[in-house]
């Protein structure tokens, strides 16, 4: 009888060397990818629930409203893509409102 123990060894090394040189990197860029665009849908609500409740204020006021409603999500709110993300959705919604600048 062969003893196939070492064969075993090598095929478990080689699919562990595959996952992580293949499947983990994967997984990393598509949560991120995930987590992105779930950023972005709460930033896009949060703009336009700061325009529709309280457009009386300064921008810098709705700014903050903004920032304390992905604060309540959960979002790191210091994060500079996320200040990125509040400014490109109040410009998506001012051209959606046909605002001028």
């Amino acid at each position: 009888m062969t003893n196939m123990t070492p064969i075993l060894q090598a095929s478990i090394a080689l699919i562990a060397a595959l996952v992580s040189a293949f499947l983990i990197p994967w997984l990393r860029r598509n949560t991120t990818a995930k987590e992105r665009e779930e950023l972005l849908k709460w930033v896009s609500i949060a703009v336009e629930a700061a325009q529709q409740l309280h457009y009386q204020l300064e921008g810098a006021d709705r700014k903050s409203y903004v920032r304390a409603f992905l604060t309540e999500q959960g979002f790191d709110v210091d994060d500079q893509a996320v200040d990125a993300a509040i400014e490109s959705a109040v410009l998506e919604l001012h051209r959606e409102l046909g605002y001028t600048r």
